[in-house]
């Protein structure tokens, strides 16, 4: 799961044209799946730089505190007979979604580590940092026909950033979130507590508070064709046994969903929510999704491991499937559209990226508020690491 320093209230954006929108060119991109369907592009396989974890205050730490440890129950044949409305709303503690973090808690931890990077600062200034969550939407756009999306993106001492917009839709559908949307979206929570322990070793405890400020956030590196990433993923828990203890082979992701009684039913959730599992964990170089599928009285019946890399062949011969190279290339294509639509450099100047499904990416130009997303003190900070200019000799008058 994806939840994400300074701390900034969500501005309302839902305005026509914001007065500091800037004039500029309107290029476009496609998303039409069959313009994408070469073969799968260079993808490094992501190696972890670094972690940090956010406490129940959603506070930073640099470390690893948050993380938790993979305790599944014994299989013994019965269903597992987890009770995700237990605690529900008595032991819930939501994040409060009106504070819009942004990249804040990954630019946090990078110029902690801007000194340790492997190319240095020249490395640096050719990537790209973003979220994981954010090139979980890229992946999925060309399949994607419900939610559309906005990326702001700026470039600072020649490095990307991108960083997503709540679209007023979203916003709108969030404040209008229907009680049962968000027990369900507890129960998911819920789910991480039966299944994962504090220490390895020991076993899970799920009469505690659901707190969702709790956050362990893998940072890593990879490469995208000629793009250079580096991101951040909250990850769930590290399992104990995993074959190998280097990360983020030994991640392991927790999802639910309703329990399926049909081949009808089956074929949709491989089509569309197995499509969000596998672009989210295979961004992330997680090797397995561990599944708890619930009852409709919120119980969990069955658990299931779906591994990353055996996905795609749920859907290889479904003609209304999708294809992991579709998703990669339009992402890369979509990095190389940025990288050449950001041309200057200026913090405070943002590209806006838009999308709805049916229509091609467009962009808009803006300065400063509402869209500027780098903060002051990262700006600041990174720029007094910068070498002083040489001192030119004044003329003599």
């Amino acid at each position: 799961m994806d939840r994400r320093g300074t701390k900034r209230r969500g501005e309302n954006i839902e305005v026509a044209e914001p007065r500091n929108k800037l004039p500029g060119p309107a290029p476009s991109m496609p998303t039409d799946p069959a313009l994408y369907s070469g073969p799968f592009p260079f993808y490094r396989r992501p190696s972890e730089l670094g972690c940090f974890s956010l406490d129940a205050q959603r506070q930073y730490h640099g470390d690893a505190q948050a993380l938790r440890y993979y305790s599944p129950p014994p299989t013994n044949g019965q269903g597992p007979n987890f009770d995700l409305r237990d605690g529900y709303p008595d032991r819930y503690q939501p994040r409060d979604e009106e504070i819009r973090e942004g990249l804040d808690h990954l630019l946090r931890w990078l110029l902690d580590h801007r000194g340790q990077l492997e190319g240095g600062p020249g490395w640096l200034a050719g990537a790209i940092v973003t979220w994981r969550g954010h090139l979980t939407k890229l992946l999925t756009t060309p399949y994607e026909r419900q939610e559309g999306w906005q990326l702001a993106a700026s470039r600072f001492q020649g490095t990307l950033y991108l960083s997503e917009v709540e679209t007023p839709a979203a916003r709108a559908q969030r404040l209008a979130r229907p009680p049962l949307l968000r027990e369900l979206m507890y129960m998911g929570y819920k789910f991480e507590q039966y299944m994962c322990a504090d220490k390895p070793g020991s076993s899970p405890d799920p009469s505690g508070e659901v707190n969702t400020n709790v956050a362990f956030c893998s940072v890593l590196r990879s490469r995208l064709g000629n793009h250079p990433l580096l991101f951040s993923g909250e990850v769930d828990c590290i399992d104990p046994q995993a074959p190998s203890t280097q990360p983020p082979t030994c991640y392991v992701e927790l999802k639910t969903s309703k329990e399926m009684h049909s081949p009808g039913q089956w074929r949709s959730f491989y089509r569309h929510k197995l499509l969000k599992w596998w672009a989210q964990s295979f961004l992330l170089g997680i090797p397995n999704v561990v599944a708890g599928f619930r009852n409709p009285e919120g119980f969990i019946c069955s658990l299931k491991t779906f591994p990353t890399m055996e996905m795609f062949e749920y859907v290889r011969n479904d003609r209304d499937g999708w294809n992991p190279s579709v998703c990669m290339n339009f992402c890369a294509a979509f990095l190389s559209f940025a990288q050449n639509t950001v041309v200057q450099d200026d913090p405070r100047l943002v590209y806006l990226f838009s999308w709805e499904p049916g229509s091609p990416v467009t962009v808009s130009k803006h300065q400063d508020a509402p869209y500027a997303f780098l903060p002051t003190w990262y700006v600041e900070a990174m720029t007094q690491d910068l070498p002083s200019p040489p001192k030119t000799p004044s003329p003599k008058n």
